[in-house]
């Protein structure tokens, strides 16, 4: 294993928030997949959905996925919350590195994400609705593709990117044995 630590889980779950405080006390890169994407397309994910489609931007999602394989290393790496979703994408990601799922339960999603109008999939008449069947239908996913599950509810970033690092310290630790 690369080291590198993924941040997977739900929108809202704090995974570029985590992220960019995690990378800087680990003094590693940091990347948010959907900047990445953002930047190589000239385009919004939003405007990607708009004129493409979801599963164009899943496809570019995958293609981004397959180019860091041979280049990342020391990062830490946000992902979009759709990245799990595709095997293939569940496969890369722990090929990258050490895979960690941000939870945060549906009350907790909401309380973050209501009023938020740049996520596309959030675009719904029941927003609360559209959170819960997201939710339901990604949270396996997400299980299974972890190396290690951190519910963020009621924990400041700090208290996150502690549990994260001294989990991470533990694997390298072991891996130096």
């Amino acid at each position: 294993m690369k080291h590198n630590i993924i941040l997977i889980g739900f929108m809202g779950s704090g995974k570029s928030s985590v992220g960019a405080v995690l990378a800087r006390k680990l003094s590693y890169k940091f990347c948010d997949s959907d900047r990445l994407i953002e930047d190589s397309s000239g385009l919004t994910i939003s405007q990607i959905f708009e004129r493409y489609g979801e599963e164009h931007f899943r496809d570019m999602e995958t293609q981004l996925l397959q180019d860091m394989l041979d280049n990342m290393d020391y990062t830490v790496l946000s992902t979009g919350g759709g990245m799990p979703l595709r095997e293939q994408n569940r496969q890369l990601l722990r090929q990258l590195g050490y895979v960690v799922y941000l939870k945060a339960s549906k009350e907790t999603t909401i309380r973050r994400l209501k009023g938020d109008k740049s996520r596309p999939l959030l675009k719904a008449e029941n927003f609360e609705e559209r959170v819960d069947k997201l939710l339901a239908a990604r949270t396996p996913l997400y299980e299974k593709a972890a190396n290690k599950i951190i519910v963020t509810d009621d924990k400041t970033i700090n208290q996150i990117v502690a549990d994260i690092i001294r989990e991470w310290s533990a694997i390298i630790k072991r891996r130096v044995k």
